[in-house]
This record gives structure tokens, sequence and C-alpha cells, in this order.
């Protein structure tokens, strides 16, 4: 009897054992076919968006030179041409003038360098130093000035009788000088310098000019050097390319003239530019909505073509939509004004804790708000994420850098080299880097300041996610400005609200007497409530901070007056608590104390607008009695 007992007892063990085992590797197969199932769609999600990105021919099936195409290959990491690219360079080959509307990184800096190299290195004789300028590149900016050299030396390395040079504000002249002497092939250039060597430069020789590509004209224009590139076209004679007309020093000089221009979007100066500068152009990527090609031949033959126009009837609705990487994660964060800096640190505490290697870019509206950031973030230290055994550190551990307009030449190259090489690394700018820069490995894009125009939106979001890579953006708004995302809704561009409070509980702060949790305004939440006294207690005590803090509430003001059309409805001055936006740059003072020249200055702003506007009237009438 015992024995049948111990019997059952040892067979039911043993099926017990059995049932377990054969669960655990049920469910083990299970979690196999899952994860399978996931990295499927991963992997056919991140092939679809290399397919939307990249054509299915090479390089050399576009007529390049083999040796062109190993640069491309080695030197930039391009296995295949992106469709921008695989439109481009046929019809930049065939000498037609080009005008290409496409997103930011989409490769559009190579659909015309590598052409451009490929037809310089086939001419019958090699090119000497002393035929001077073949190729003219114009940027808006001397960071983008930069980075297009750098490509050009890449691709030119086995072509080492092409010269490329750059001539940019900041630099010292005489030594550019002396550069054009000698003779550059390829000139890169920003607007101003280059008309400033055009007009004093005699030994500038350009009598073989055969190419000027206009890059970001978009962004040219509403830098203001509209009139300085109608003198530059005028110099080199090749302005008013209108229906019936020849340009003159073609004629005389043999040479074939072909003209590019590269735009992110198209605007009335853009179409005036195109219509000076541009002769039968081709229209190359306007948007997917064009039946057949994304290719249009555009005559200019009969009268003056209108460019913004004729892009617009391809489109379904009034609102042009903007086209935006598939792979970016765009959100908004809804936070009040006295919030606002306190928001913004500990979202990078987290962002640098959870991936301590990645690049950030945060977008300040004014040169005085970037230096005031970059200063506090790289002094402050705060102890209430610390136990108290250990040292105090500085809040934020990441390098950090700083670009702006006003900062010297070395300094601003110095920072634009860094921030490219550095694998980890925290960079406060204004609009100087919205354009065209190609950073690698930017992580995710924080408009603290909002961009105003939703064109300025897309090129600063434009900084990550580019060549199919993954990226992140987040746009801060107060709940006074909610009403932006319609606008940015009008172009197509959706975003998602971010889970703040769910991110401020996940922080250990210690010797907090309530949970966190149970506070639902951020406005109360311990954490921010204790952040801010600790920033404020801080600026206090440092007299060039404060210093800094109150020009940037300042310059923050004055630029936030400065919205302009149907945006000032939005962004209304008269809706801001000045208190609050003095709290948002961790100050004490009274608005009153901070804000007297502001007030000076909003009133001389009106009285001006008064003077102009009566002087407006009363040439009108001058104009009716004369008439």
């Amino acid at each position: 009897m015992r024995f049948l007992v111990w019997l059952g007892v040892v067979l039911t063990a043993k099926l017990r054992y059995a049932a377990s085992f054969w669960c655990r590797n049920l469910i083990t197969v299970q979690k196999m076919e899952l994860d399978a199932k996931i990295t499927g769609k991963k992997a056919k999600s991140e092939s679809n968006n290399s397919s939307e990105l990249f054509a299915s021919c090479s390089f050399s099936d576009l007529g390049l030179h083999p040796a062109l195409c190993d640069q491309l290959k080695e030197r930039l990491g391009f296995e295949a041409p992106t469709l921008v690219q695989a439109q481009a360079i046929p019809v930049v080959l065939s000498g037609r003038h080009v005008l290409v509307n496409a997103t930011t990184g989409s490769g559009k800096t190579v659909a015309y360098l590598a052409p451009i190299i490929h037809m310089l290195q086939s001419y019958d004789e090699r090119i000497e130093r002393a035929d001077g300028t073949f190729a003219l590149v114009l940027v808006p900016t001397r960071e983008l000035c930069m980075q297009v050299y750098e490509i050009l030396q890449k691709l030119l390395h086995r072509f080492h009788w092409i010269v490329p040079g750059y001539i940019m504000g900041g630099e010292n002249r005489a030594k550019e000088k002396a550069r054009l002497r000698k003779g550059v092939t390829i000139l890169v250039a920003t607007a101003g310098r280059l008309l400033d060597h055009l007009k004093n430069t005699s030994s500038f020789v350009h009598k073989n000019l055969r190419w000027i590509i206009f890059d970001e004209a978009d962004r040219i224009l509403e830098l203001g050097y509209g009139k300085d590139i109608e003198e530059i076209l005028g110099c080199l004679g090749t302005g008013n390319l209108k229906s019936g007309s020849k340009d003159i020093s073609a004629v005389n000089s043999g040479v074939q003239k072909q003209n590019l221009l590269l735009s992110a979007t198209l605007n009335d100066k853009v179409n005036h530019l195109a219509n000076v500068s541009l002769e039968n152009p081709v229209m190359i990527g306007l948007d997917d909505n064009m039946s057949g090609s994304r290719t249009r031949n555009l005559s200019l033959e009969s009268e003056e073509v209108d460019i913004v126009k004729e892009s617009r009837k391809t489109m379904d609705t009034s609102n042009e939509e903007y086209k935006l990487p598939t792979q970016l994660v765009q959100k908004y964060i809804k936070v009040p004004c006295g919030s606002r800096l306190v928001v913004l640190l500990s979202i990078l505490k987290h962002l640098f804790e959870t991936g301590a290697s990645q690049k950030v870019v945060v977008f300040f509206s004014t040169c005085d708000a970037v230096d005031f950031h970059y200063s506090l973030l790289g002094e402050f230290k705060w102890t209430a994420l610390q136990k108290k055994t250990e040292v105090s550190q500085k809040f934020l551990g990441c390098k950090m850098l700083r670009l702006h307009g006003n900062m010297n030449q070395e300094d601003r190259k110095t920072t634009f080299q860094s921030f490219k090489t550095d694998k980890s690394a925290l960079l406060f700018s204004t609009d100087v880097s919205a354009r065209g820069l190609d950073f690698p490995k930017v992580r995710c894009i924080i408009q603290y300041d909002s961009p105003g125009e939703a064109t300025e939106y897309v090129h600063r979001v434009g900084r990550t996610a580019r060549l199919g890579e993954k990226g992140d953006s987040l746009l801060f708004l107060q709940p006074t400005e909610i009403d932006y995302l319609k606008d940015l809704e009008k172009h197509g561009v959706m975003l998602t609200e971010y889970p703040l409070l769910k991110l401020l509980s996940s922080f250990p702060v210690y010797n907090m007497k309530q949970p966190a949790s149970r506070f639902v305004s951020i406005e109360m939440h311990p954490m921010l409530i204790a952040l801010q006294r600790a920033l404020e207690s801080f600026v206090v005590t440092e007299p060039k901070i404060s210093k800094l803090a109150k020009e940037a509430f300042s310059s923050w003001v004055r630029a936030y007056t400065a919205h302009r059309g149907e945006l000032k409805q939005i962004f209304m001055v008269k809706k801001l608590h000045l208190g609050h936006v003095a709290k948002s740059f961790a100050l004490k003072d009274q608005p009153s104390l901070v804000n007297r020249s502001i007030q000076k200055q909003l009133k001389k702003r009106k009285r001006n607008d008064q003077r102009n506007d009566k002087q407006r009237v009363k040439s009108k009438k001058r104009a009716i009695v004369k008439s």
C-alpha cells in the first residue's frame, strides 16, 4: 500500500514537471515568433523608408565617372543615389537649367556637385588654376559654405587638378584674394563677400564661368541678399534670362552657361530669382502629387512663368503640404511660460541619462538666449537628484556647444567641426543651424522658441532623421500658443503630445515629502518647484549669468513682438505675463525693473510706425494732386 502511494506521488510530480516544461517551451516559442514578427515589421518599415528615399539604380547608371562613383561610396557613404539625385544628375549632365525643390536631408548637395565634377574632369585639356573659376556655389551661411567645401574636397580626392575653394564673411580678405589670384576651379561663397571680390579684386578670373548654383535660395533671399544677387548676376553677365534674350557673356566667351536653383520652399522671391536667372528650366521634385514623373519641363519662351503658381497647380489643396521623413517622430509639449526653463532642463536630463551617446540641438529665437542657457547649464549644479553621500556634480554632464551669428568666425568654425565629429553633444543654436547643415547622428531636435513660419519648423526638424535614419523632434508651446498646431496642420504636419508628467515622475528626487504622482498640475510638481528655486538662487549669486539672463529676457520679448501676418494672432505680446517670462530666465526681479528699456523701445517703435503712416498718407495725397 505504501509503495502504491509513493508511486502515485512520484508520477504526479513528473507529470507536473513535464507540464510546466511544455508550457515554458510553448511560451518561449510564442515569444520567439512574436519577436520575429516585430523584427520583420521593423525591417519592412526600414526597407520601405529606404525605398522611398533611394533609387533602384546606381551612380554609374547615371553616367558618372567610375572614380567619382568610388568616392561617393568610400568617402560619403552613398551605396546608391537618392531619388532627388537620380532625377537631377542626368538633367544637369544634359546642360539644362534646373530648379530643384526637395525635402531636407535628401542629398541635394551631391545632386549638383557630382555632375559638375564629372563634366570638369572630362575636358579634353586638363583644367589649370590659371583658367580661373568654372563653377560658383552661392550659399546663405558660413557653416553651409564650410560644409559644401568639405564635401567638395572628398569628391575631388582623385581629381587633384580641379581646385576647390571658399570665400565668406569673417575670413581674412587678403588670404582669399591670394587664393583667387592663384585660381579656384569650384568656388563656394556667401553673397556679400562674393560681391565684394567681384567689385574690388581684379585678379578674380571668371571668364570661363559655366555654372552658377543657388543652394538654399529661399534662405539667401530671406537674409536680405536679393539686391546683392542681382548685382552678382549683373557683374557675371548672366542676369535677365527672359524670353528671346541671349546671354551676351556666353556668346562672347563661347561657354555654355547653366544655372541651378535649389530651394526647400517656394515663394514670390524665389519665383523672381528663378525668372531672372533660369532659362527654360527643368523642375525637379516639386511634389508627389504630380501626374506621372516628378521631373517637369517649364518653358519661359512666351512670357514669365510664376513658379509658385505652377507648383501649386499640381497640388490637391490650396495650402502647400511639406513632405517630412516618415521615420521622424514629432511631438509638442504644452508648458506654462513660468515653467519653460525647468521643463527644458528636465527633458535634457532625461535624454542624456537614457542615451549616453547621442546628439541634441536646441533652437532659440535670439543670440542672447543661446548665450544665457549655454552659460547657465555649463555651471549649474543641483544635488536634489543625488544622494547625500555623492559628490556634487553639474546638472548636465554632457558636452555643450553654442552657435549663433554674433560669434566670431573662429569660434563658429570650431563649434561646427566639433559638433559634426562628436558622438554625444548638446548644441544651443539660433536658426543659423537650421538650413542645409548635415550634422551626423542627431537624435533629437528641441524647438524651445517657436519657429514662426511653418517653413522654418520644417527646416529645423530637418537636422535629424536624415537619409533614412530615425529622429525625434519636440516643440515647446505655451497654452495661449496652442493654435499654432492648426497652422502646421494646414501644411500636413501632425504632432502628438509629449508625456511630461510621466517623465517627471521617473526622477528620483531625494528628501521629497509628498509623492510626485499626486500632483496633476505641471506648475505644482515638487521637482519643478525645487529646481526653479535652485536656479533662481544660483542666478542671484552669479552676477555674470544674472546679466546674461536680463539681456536674454529683453531680446526674447523683442523677438516675440516680431511675428508677422496671421501668427500675430497666435503669438500676442498682450497675452504674455512678463513676470512668468522673467521666471523662465530664472529671474527673481520684477518685470518693471528688467523691462524698462523694452517698454521704451516698444513706444519708440509705435511712434516711428505712426510717423511712417503719416508720411505715406502725405505722399499719396501729393501723388493724387500731381496726377
